[in-house]
């Protein structure tokens, strides 16, 4: 029913992803998919064009009420409406965590490797922090939580989570989310979860559980982001969401909210009421030919010298240890041999390299085929 082998034309677009490069690299870096977004998204972007007004605008009220409803649905979660503060993405609300639920003396615990942006918002706030590692156990990366324990200081006040994990594709269980959250209370730290892979879960049976939902004290001192941007293929339109329980949290990561942090645009709410509303059965499409995506890429990277990869649960988007290249550029050299991968060292570890798998197949075939023949 949904066709997502078509390519649609990226380049000339003003796409992040394809203007970097020239034309005979392949772009496989930045987190979006080479897919045509819904079909009932684009039709709610269609009627709200056809009106013809594009005026300022409030968060719609059915939006909020579909958002209780998906947390109430997915995950048992017990969402009140006016814990729902939108914003135009998850990157905005996490610079908003680090400038505003933390004081300038205050330290701040990130897991490494990790989306760029946990440790960014922190950098430019000027909050000191301590780079937490994750490391693999069982085919899987998951915290380390000796060091953890041994990290935290007097000052600390805030801990960053990414579930799903980016880069490393982890779906934190409830078992090792109670623990993260039992130390968040026996130190009193905010957590702040980025959850915007949340909808894209590659193995069956593995369910995301948000951290804010495995009990009510995690849930007071918990800021949750959450976006349908990923999963449903428009972040170039932009809506997103925070959901935090406790009134003052909530206060303070809204406290100069519209001086620096815009509200969703008109297109951003219409396309996110439409995919929460009508996008279930092309969402799980999506997932089948991601999923498959997933196990090729995991067999060919398994064949190439030099590389191995991780198991990846969720994401769209493969984590792989280049080191035993015996290069001191990963993603140089692959730059070299036309694939434009996003380097390990933005995520805190050199010797990996990101490759996106959210395309068509046939490109990613043809990307696969360049590393492997060079590896």
């Amino acid at each position: 029913m949904f066709d997502f082998d078509q390519p649609p034309e990226r380049r000339g677009t003003w796409s992040t992803r394809w203007e970097r490069y020239p034309a005979d690299v392949i772009p496989l870096w930045v987190a979006d998919t080479d897919f045509r977004a819904p079909p009932p998204v684009l039709e709610a972007m269609r009627r709200r064009l056809a009106h013809g007004v594009f005026g300022y605008n409030v968060p719609p009220a059915a939006l909020r009420d579909a958002v209780v409803e998906r947390m109430r649905r997915l995950y048992g979660w017990r969402v009140e409406p006016d814990w729902v503060v939108f914003v135009s993405g998850v990157v905005p609300g996490l610079h908003l965590a680090a400038r505003h639920l933390t004081r300038a003396d205050q330290h701040a615990l990130v897991p490494t490797p990790v989306y760029h942006h946990l440790r960014r918002a922190l950098v430019l706030a000027k909050r000191e922090l301590a780079n937490v590692p994750l490391v693999l156990s069982q085919g899987r990366w998951v915290w380390d939580e000796e060091f953890l324990a041994a990290a935290v200081k007097p000052n600390s006040r805030l801990l960053f989570l990414c579930n799903p994990q980016n880069p490393g594709g982890t779906i934190f269980t409830r078992d090792e989310l109670h623990r993260l959250a039992a130390f968040a209370q026996k130190h009193d730290l905010v957590i702040c979860s980025d959850e915007i892979h949340a909808d894209i879960l590659l193995d069956e049976g593995k369910p995301h559980v948000p951290i804010a939902s495995v009990s009510r004290d995690a849930s007071r001192r918990s800021v949750t982001l959450i976006s349908p941007n990923k999963a449903f293929g428009f972040p170039g339109a932009g809506c997103a969401f925070a959901i935090i329980e406790d009134p003052e949290l909530r206060r303070a990561f809204c406290a100069d909210h519209h001086a620096t942090v815009h509200d969703p645009s008109v297109f951003g709410f219409e396309a996110a009421l439409a995919a929460y509303r009508e996008c279930g059965e092309w969402l799980e499409a999506q997932l089948a030919y991601l999923r498959a995506n997933r196990d090729f890429v995991e067999r060919e990277v398994g064949a190439m010298r030099g590389l191995k990869m991780a198991h990846v649960e969720a994401t769209y988007l493969a984590w792989i240890d280049a080191s035993g290249l015996g290069v001191p550029d990963p993603y140089q050299y692959f730059l070299e041999r036309g694939v434009a991968l996003s380097p390990g060292a933005q995520f805190g570890a050199p010797g990996f390299v990101r490759l996106n798998f959210g395309t068509q197949r046939a490109l990613l075939e043809k990307a696969l085929r360049r590393m492997k023949s060079n590896s």
